[in-house]
């Protein structure tokens, strides 16, 4: 199941808040903040997805996300490297490394991340 853009966006404020009231989701927005209603329809339907829940204080809902963000990025960037580089990791590390301008110490930090799980793995 995946988000919309607004959805992913409330889905943000969500993980950087670990819990909140509408009152303070909206207070996450920049200005001109969406409507009260708008946001109470994109909860409803994150919910309906299984991305939040809430819990029932009188008739105030305090939502919290159900999905992890690192469990979410993850599967995004799996399906990108699936859908644009033939699955293949090392197609889509080669794109990334060479596209993005990283500078020698980020490209360094990568090196040693890579190098770390190498010996995780033997």
């Amino acid at each position: 199941m995946q988000l919309s853009k607004t959805e992913e966006q409330v889905m943000q404020y969500l993980w950087k808040l670990k819990k909140g009231f509408m009152k303070d989701i909206l207070g996450e927005f920049p200005e001109p903040k969406p409507a009260t209603t708008t946001v109470a329809t994109l909860l409803k339907r994150m919910h309906d997805k299984g991305f939040v829940n809430y819990k029932l204080f009188g008739k105030s809902r305090e939502y919290y996300p159900v999905v992890k963000k690192s469990d979410y990025f993850s599967k995004h960037v799996n399906g990108l490297i699936k859908n644009f580089f033939n699955n293949s990791a090392s197609q889509f590390a080669s794109f990334f490394t060479k596209k993005t301008d990283l500078s020698v110490s980020e490209l360094e930090e990568l090196k040693k991340i890579i190098d770390s799980q190498i010996k995780k793995q033997q």
